[in-house]
């Protein structure tokens, strides 16, 4: 079998055993689920035993039956109780108390004695700067300078390129909230150079927010356009137009995700000193000169 074959079989038997452990709990026998459901036994014995693929929509009918939610089923984690728990306040919950449990949970921004801390993250699209005005800015400010894939290759022995192609996207947006999470313990002043794509992932990103003062260098799609043929990440001889086409389309679905930032740099049409000057102000007006 397979590797990906072996991870479907994975899936099907935990998937199995949770719908076996969430009709016991309940105390429902394979009959009564059965009648409740109308699926037959022999279907739902072999749904717990983990053979054969599974319909969505007949797994709904049987989640439905038992009470239970269907992404707690095809759920990769384990569903505790104290998580449930939370879950359904949270689902309640006004968006101050919403707001208040991200801040806690989080960390936030807040020292031992409530004061900000002093981490910044630069966000953007590719060509926005982030790590160029990033490192200038900490250099200017005496602070230290972090490039979070950087760390991600640091801490996994592997480059960017070598871990999506062995474990993928999902994995490096795993790898990318752990090294996350482990840099909000930083214990200094700290610029912090992200992905542009770490928007993309909410809850990344919204740990991102509530722990660091986050930026957003933006530009014209022109800018970030010629900044990335300069860097040598897009062929000169490539065709253009297309290229702008989707990087319009990409800074498009995320300009509203990157509006999420406490502070927007603007970086068109100025110099480098002048980008750095700029960040360097909005740093200064959150935590002081």
């Amino acid at each position: 079998m397979t590797g990906a074959g072996e991870d479907e079989a994975q899936f099907l038997n935990d998937l199995g055993r949770r719908v076996r452990h969430a009709r016991t709990v309940r105390g429902l026998s394979r009959k009564l689920l059965s009648q409740t459901s109308g699926l037959s036994e022999r279907y739902i014995a072999q749904l717990e035993s983990g053979q054969g693929n599974v319909s969505i929509i007949l797994l709904r009918r049987v989640a439905n039956a038992m009470g239970v939610r269907l992404d707690d089923l095809v759920s990769g984690q384990e569903i505790t109780p104290e998580w449930s728990v939370v879950r359904d306040l949270l689902a309640q919950a006004s968006p101050a108390q919403v707001a208040a449990a991200k801040s806690a949970l989080s960390g936030g921004d807040q020292g031992a004695f409530g004061e900000p801390r002093q981490r910044v993250a630069v966000v953007g699209l590719r060509g926005a700067g982030k790590s160029t005005l990033g490192k200038l800015a900490a250099e200017r400010l005496g602070w230290a300078f972090v490039e979070l894939n950087a760390e991600i290759e640091r801490e996994n022995a592997l480059s960017v390129q070598e871990i999506f192609a062995i474990y993928g996207q999902e994995g490096y947006r795993r790898m990318e909230q752990a090294a996350l999470r482990r840099l909000t313990e930083h214990p200094g002043p700290m610029i912090l150079a992200t992905s542009g794509g770490i928007v993309a992932e909410p809850l990344t990103y919204d740990l991102l927010l509530q722990a660091f003062f986050t930026i957003w260098l933006r530009a014209r799609p022109e800018e970030y356009m010629q900044r990335v043929r300069d860097q040598g990440h897009l062929a000169a001889t490539g065709d253009h137009a297309t290229a702008m086409l989707e990087l319009r389309a990409v800074l498009a679905s995320r300009e509203p995700l990157y509006a999420r930032a406490s502070s927007v740099v603007e970086t068109s049409d100025v110099s480098v000193e002048t980008m750095v000057d700029r960040l360097v102000e909005a740093i200064e007006a959150r935590f002081g000169a």
